[in-house]
């Protein structure tokens, strides 16, 4: 058995990424799409703000129809959206959202780049954005893509010249892509990278369309001399699909924010203003610019060549192409240029490699390790064509050899059992800016030379060095893992290094209602084998942990072990965070490791600070029993145990009249009405709960794919109000409500300390059985009267809320705590009652 020790291989684009996808395997069209692609150079670059804020039609047209190089700038990852799909929010939900970008990418055919930008929830205008951004980092970041990139054009999604008119990250991203635009041909202006050469785009467009004017009717007065107009609606004959139905199959990625989309036929229009540049002459987009062979010193020669190779290409014998692709590659070897030589040498490896029907495969017998670990791994390979080919060497980035000369004959697999030995320093597979904490509005990179990247850059490959008769071309592929699953079949993971160990609490926010103690668990997870250690916590100034610290023993590979501490509060208002602290001989540990899991998105582990909150609160309560309804996803019924409620999750065969009469108050997750197609059904039995004396809350939804005719008894209208400033002043308007004062006493200050937002989706017209309670309002804005409104109906309480508490009480935010105990509480001031069960 070999032993191996892999030492880093890291490159800005040209690393290999982690994986969870079968591999691709090209068919003999898209071999000849791939060859055709060889002889456009040439890139786009589109910029926007979110995933799904990208155009796929555009990017699916220029990847797949012009043949160009085509990349999507996201600034954020989306983590401040909401998640209908499970209960990952924040940062977890920016990783769900990378990966789907990645995986339309897959389809569209583009590539993927970011910035540090955390997308900390809806913004108003540019100027907030900007400001909780740090803009000048944000810029540099956008500046060192395009250096990096080097696009010929440069597609804006929004308008930089609207502020205020749409999502403040909408517009920041057109209004950094403008300045970037001229800034990366600055020689004055630094960026962050080692290698920071300069570029110049040719031009910069806007993405536009009649939404931006307003109405069809309006778009079409408008006067189009500056619109470039491109018809997408292309029909690819090898994919025997039309550019629309890839774009749609590339957007139905976006699952977590529910945009499913049906894909269209025919001719379809997109329009392009320009901005900045050289306009074209022609309705081209590279008018004007050389996207041949001829732009790069030395390259005639090699465009002739591929044009012969598909002019030639033999669709039922792709093998046959492999002696002028071959001399292709010689030439492009020989290259000077630093720029296109490396896109291009990989794009013609892959063309080989898929006309010889070349299969290369590293698999490891495990799925995790630790550093220093040693991993057994499987080596396969095998030439499906009849051009004679031979595995010269399999090795290691540090040279050391696995395998060395073996004929690889047709249709003959070869198979090498070996071992490889994880270095001590390897990186961990994790996301590379979720390692330390960063701030509302940027994420910490240490490693400057990750920024843009979507994943962190994966160096555990082996390097085949295969000889195409004396042409010898290095393959590098990744070490993964699969297994047979048996629904699934074969099922492909990632191959991942992670910390020796971890710890995580069972809650991100422990709740002291009282000055008693409470039991806290902690759950320790082995990545490595026969570990010893210590475990304790970090506490907050004033409170008290019991015992100190704890021992294990023989902690074995995916052993999980979980300890219990007994934390007291103070008797006064504390608010703090608590951290596990693992001690392994020399070696600590403070890091916790999070699993995410879904079929269309590879498996994930992320390695972050583990740490709770811990909140001392002073709050009383009436009723126990509570329902609940889940909608889009929350951890609300988690919190609400927090505080000593009895939480009963609700499917949609409990809610009947008879099991409703139990609760004392019923409470519908965010969007419940956007998102459950039975609500319908269900709806009067809650209205019916509520007229017999139940407490019924329904929060935040949207107009938009709303499953019932109204989302309250009494007329209400939805709208888009929403208040973006967590730190909005907040005006009580009837103080003496009850649900001001009963069982908790609220002020002005328990809407301190909010995060992201206050509410969202206010209703802005209601029946005037409905009180509004309190009054809010973003700067430079009539105040918003929405955001929490109560009404009696028969003998019970409706409450409709579009204060963000799926935020805030998670958060561990005392003061939203207090309010949501005190709607539960409505109606319970005056009679005395038992409590259900």
């Amino acid at each position: 058995m070999n032993k191996i020790v892999f030492s880093l291989f890291l490159t800005f684009f040209y690393s290999t990424f982690i994986f969870a996808q079968t591999p691709k395997k090209l068919t003999s069209g898209e071999i000849y799409e791939g060859i055709q692609k060889l002889n456009f150079l040439g890139s786009v670059l589109y910029v926007a703000a979110h995933p799904d804020d990208e155009n796929t039609r555009l990017i699916s047209y220029f990847a797949n129809d012009v043949k160009a190089r085509t990349a999507y700038l996201s600034l954020t990852r989306g983590d401040g959206g909401q998640n209908l799909i499970g209960p990952e929010l924040r940062e977890l939900l920016g990783v769900i959202r990378t990966q789907e970008l990645l995986a339309a990418r897959g389809i569209d055919g583009g590539e993927q780049f970011f910035t540090r930008a955390n997308d900390f929830g809806y913004s108003k205008h540019p100027n907030e954005t900007l400001q909780i951004w740090n803009k000048e980092e944000v810029l540099n970041d956008v500046v060192a893509i395009i250096r990096k990139f080097k696009p010929d054009v440069i597609v804006n999604r929004f308008n930089h010249r609207t502020p205020g008119t749409t999502h403040g990250h909408h517009t920041s991203s057109a209004v950094l892509s403008v300045e970037a635009f001229d800034l990366a041909a600055d020689k004055s202006y630094k960026t962050h990278l080692k290698n920071d050469k300069l570029w110049k785009p040719q031009r910069l467009f806007f993405n536009t369309s009649w939404w931006f004017y307003g109405s069809q009717e309006n778009f079409e007065k408008a006067d189009k001399t500056n619109l470039l107009k491109l018809n997408i609606g292309t029909y690819y004959v090898n994919k025997g699909l039309s550019n629309s139905e890839i774009a749609s199959l590339s957007r139905s990625q976006h699952q977590s924010q529910g945009f499913g989309s049906t894909g269209t036929r025919g001719s379809q229009i997109e329009y392009l203003e320009f901005l900045k540049g050289e306009f074209p002459k022609a309705n081209n987009v590279f008018d004007g610019i050389d996207t041949s062979w001829n732009r790069v010193e030395g390259g005639k020669a090699i465009g002739n060549l591929l044009q012969k190779v598909a002019d030639e290409y033999n669709f039922n014998n792709p093998a046959e192409s492999i002696p002028n692709l071959l001399e292709a590659y010689k030439l492009i070897q020989n290259l000077k240029d630093t720029h296109w030589k490396p896109i291009k040498t990989k794009e013609i490896k892959t063309i080989i490699a898929a006309c010889a029907g070349l299969y290369l495969e590293v698999v490891a017998k495990q799925s995790t390790t630790a550093r220093g670990s040693k991993v057994p791994i499987s080596i396969e390979a095998i030439n499906r064509s009849n051009f004679e080919i031979s595995l010269k060497s399999v090795i290691t980035s540090n040279q050391t050899p696995i395998v060395n000369s073996v004929v690889l004959e047709n249709n003959k697999s070869y198979q090498k059992d070996s071992e490889i030995v994880i270095p001590s320093k390897e990186n961990f597979t994790s996301p590379y800016w979720l390692l330390k904490n960063g701030s509302l509005g940027m994420y910490q990179v240490s490693n400057k030379e990750y920024i843009g990247l979507p994943e962190t850059p994966y160096s555990l490959n082996l390097q085949f060095n295969v000889d195409f008769k004396e042409v010898v071309i290095p393959f590098y592929k990744t070490i993964i893992y699969k297994y047979n699953d048996p629904v699934k079949g074969e099922v492909y993971r990632p191959f991942e290094v992670l910390p020796k160990i971890s710890a995580s609490f069972n809650e991100k926010v422990f709740i002291f209602a009282e000055d008693t103690s409470q039991k806290v668990k902690v759950k320790v997870k082995s990545n490595g084998t026969h570990l010893n250690g210590k475990l304790s916590l970090s506490i907050p100034k004033n409170w008290k942990v019991f015992p100190e610290f704890q021992y294990f023993n023989a902690l074995q590979k995916n052993e999980e072990k979980t300890f219990e501490f007994e934390i007291t509060p103070p008797k006064n208002h504390s608010e703090g965070l608590i951290s596990p602290f693992i001690e392994i001989g020399n070696q600590s540990f403070s890091n916790q490791l999070v699993e995410i899991e879904y079929n269309h998105i590879p498996y994930q582990s992320i390695t972050m600070p583990s740490e709770a909150k811990v909140v001392r609160l002073n709050i009383q309560k009436k009723g126990q029993l509570i329902g609940y309804i889940q909608g889009a996803g929350d951890v609300i019924p988690t919190s609400l145990r927090q505080i000593g409620y009895t939480v009963v999750e609700l499917k949609d065969d409990d809610i009947t009249s008879e099991k409703l009469v139990n609760f004392d108050a019923v409470v519908l997750g965010i969007r419940a009405y956007n998102t459950n197609d039975r609500a319908k059904f269900y709806q009067k039995k809650l209205y019916n709960y509520v007229k017999n004396g139940g407490t019924l809350i329904t929060q935040y939804n949207t107009n938009f794919r709303l499953k019932v005719d109204s989302v309250a008894p009494y007329p209400l209208q939805l709208s888009r109000d929403r208040v973006t400033d967590e730190n909005a002043k907040v005006t009580i308007l009837n103080p003496n409500h009850e649900i001001l004062n009963y069982p908790n006493k609220i002020y002005s200050s328990d809407f301190d300390g909010w995060t992201q937002e206050r509410g969202l989706y206010f209703p802005n017209e209601w029946d005037s059985n409905f009180e509004a309670i309190l009054s809010m309002n973003d700067a430079n804005e009539t105040p918003k009267n929405g955001s929490l409104l109560i009404a009696k109906y028969g003998e019970g309480n409706f409450i409709y809320t579009g204060l963000s508490f799926f935020r805030e009480l998670p958060a561990g935010v005392s003061g939203a705590y207090k309010l949501f105990a005190n709607m539960l509480s409505v109606g319970k001031n005056k009679i005395e009652q038992s409590l259900k069960n």
